[in-house]
């Protein structure tokens, strides 16, 4: 799969993020100053330390009396104020490869891995990642150093697609390596046994992590827009079929939209924020737009 981590990130569409703040819906527990809710009530009320204001800080916490006497902007901490971590979950699985757009679901996915890291460590969270086909391939824990977003960039860029023979294995080993509460985002085409990857999910919503999938297929995997007599080959086994595609459009279509809509069942009864998308798909405005979504239920 090796490709350009340079070519992941996009300065002018990060610095739109930078206006924009990840907040988990859930209380987390952190060990540093950040934007999340604490569990740690009692603490809730406790002023903590005075801090320079940095651009984008929130100005209700701004401490007047101390610009009037010094003449400069600082900021008032509360040990209620608590970093998150963001667990990255790549699929590296050989259907990932699929490209029919001139961009690869894996790419894409990478992409949106990055964006998210970048909004993370801006504001101060710290970010891990983790690739899995039939097992975890990678691993980086979550850390808030600003270095972190060159070592996923690294990490993601130069793995190796295998074949998936176990991704409910690979999904409850992840699980596991996502040690504190936190958020889980979900980078997959999801292909494979529908049961154990809600399975995989349940495993992630036990350890209370708050859990956002993000839904990657080829526009053609989706809707079959191809005609004539068409050779089909099965990326993780190998196998092909060759078919005339407009014979078996219909009932592909029907059994994709079938599939598509208990997935969306199954992760709405669990609270899982599930955003369906395409390689056609701008990933810049699938972000920006999830994200404004997200604020407003805020």
């Amino acid at each position: 799969m090796p490709f350009n981590p340079r070519g992941l990130v996009d300065p002018v569409f990060f610095s739109r993020l930078d206006s924009i703040e990840l907040r988990a819906r859930s209380i987390v527990a952190g060990s540093m100053h950040g934007l999340h809710r604490s569990p740690y009530l009692g603490l809730s009320v406790e002023f903590a330390s005075h801090r320079e204001y940095t651009p984008g800080d929130d100005l209700r916490h701004l401490n007047w009396k101390l610009y009037a006497r010094h003449d400069r902007l600082y900021i008032k901490e509360y040990d209620a104020d608590t970093n998150l971590n963001l667990y990255l979950i790549v699929d590296a699985s050989a259907s990932m490869a699929c490209n029919n757009t001139g961009r690869s679901k894996v790419h894409y996915a990478a992409s949106i891995a990055a964006a998210l890291a970048h909004l993370a460590l801006k504001q101060r969270d710290a970010v891990g990642l983790t690739l899995y086909a039939d097992r975890v391939v990678a691993h980086l824990s979550p850390r808030a150093n600003p270095n972190q977003l060159d070592e996923v960039l690294a990490t993601i860029s130069q793995a190796e697609l295998r074949k998936a023979s176990d991704n409910d294995r690979a999904l409850h080993q992840a699980a596991e390596l996502a040690g504190r509460r936190g958020m889980v985002v979900l980078l997959s085409d999801l292909f494979g046994d529908l049961d154990t990857i809600i399975s995989a999910l349940d495993h992630f919503r036990y350890c209370n992590h708050e859990v956002i999938i993000f839904h990657i297929m080829d526009p053609w995997e989706r809707d079959l827009s191809v005609d004539g007599h068409v050779r089909f080959r099965d990326l993780e086994s190998g196998e092909s079929l060759t078919t005339q595609a407009e014979s078996v459009r219909d009932a592909y279509r029907q059994a994709v939209s079938e599939w598509r809509e208990r997935l969306e069942l199954e992760c709405r009864k669990r609270a899982i924020d599930r955003i369906e998308l395409t390689t056609q798909d701008a990933s810049d405005r699938a972000i920006l737009d999830y994200l404004v979504r997200r604020a407003r239920t805020f």
